[in-house]
């Protein structure tokens, strides 16, 4: 039986000392307005730390009790789906402020370095008790998974857009989520030249789904097989890095060509594709 890897070890491996006392600290608020130092905000946390990350360090700081009493330090992370929790960084608690104007108990924090190759691409099970979202440092939290990155994560198919290059080391690297979702469905897709401002609409209708077609587009240094970006390729190899790869709207995994075809018609003719772009028919 293989002996469990626990987030603990990684931090005590790394200098956290496990004689200090420590909190374990998930945050997951699906609340659509939280109110931070008393303006109101509509994000999410992944987008406050993601692209803000000085508001959700306002936002860990302020808390309606004194949640982090006596705690030196707490362990932060984002929850996921189900028990799934990324790990975000360790924080020292500098001075706990009761006179607060904002909030009854604000923590001030800093960041503690040496963490950074952990950040974002540790995910433990939290366990059953996710609404037990503080608990102390001797609750052992099982990493069940090593991902790439927020830079790296898969942002949603709506939000996929990607240069070749980007498309290149996604498929080479053989990301678990990215290669997870791309082969859940399929889908039309577009290829933007922005050297041109053609576009290219195909469609994806194989049990591999849009990973399996986009892999071929690595494969074949851009074009996919298609005529009309082949030609543009073959006068210069480096033509792809004009290549813009998106996904317009997702397909069933197990839709016929017929149906896949129909619909890739439908976004051609919306699209002007084949009177201004690169599709022949």
């Amino acid at each position: 039986m293989e002996k469990k890897i626990t987030i603990q070890e990684l931090l005590f491996n790394r200098g956290l000392n496990k004689d200090d006392k420590i909190l374990l600290v998930r945050h997951k608020d699906n609340r659509e307005i939280k109110t931070i130092r008393g303006v109101q905000y509509t994000k999410s946390l992944y987008d406050m730390y993601r692209y803000e990350p000085k508001l959700f360090l306002e936002y860990q700081a302020e808390q309606a009790d004194d949640k982090f009493k006596g705690a030196q330090y707490i362990v932060s992370f984002l929850g996921e789906e189900g028990t799934k929790s990324r790990f975000l960084g360790v924080y020292r608690i500098e001075e706990t402020i009761t006179n607060d104007p904002f909030s009854p108990f604000y923590y001030k924090m800093s960041e503690v370095n040496g963490f950074d190759n952990l950040k974002e691409k540790v995910i433990v099970d939290w366990g059953k008790g996710t609404l037990s979202w503080c608990q102390g440092i001797h609750n052992e939290k099982e990493i069940i998974e090593i991902v790439p990155g927020f830079e790296n994560a898969f942002p949603g198919y709506p939000n996929v857009i990607l240069k070749f290059s980007e498309l290149k080391n996604i498929i080479n690297s053989g990301y678990p989520e990215w290669k997870r979702m791309l082969s859940a469905v399929n889908c039309i897709y577009a290829i933007l030249d922005n050297k041109t401002g053609k576009i290219y609409i195909g469609s994806t209708y194989n049990r591999q789904g849009i990973w399996g077609r986009w892999e071929v587009y690595v494969q074949t240094n851009g074009h996919g097989n298609n005529a009309s970006l082949e030609k543009l390729i073959e006068s210069d190899p480096k033509y792809a890095d004009n290549f813009t790869y998106s996904i317009l709207h997702i397909l069933p995994i197990n839709i016929s060509a017929d149906q896949a075809i129909k619909e890739e018609s439908l976004f051609k003719k919306k699209l002007g594709a084949i009177s201004f772009g690169y599709c022949n028919n």
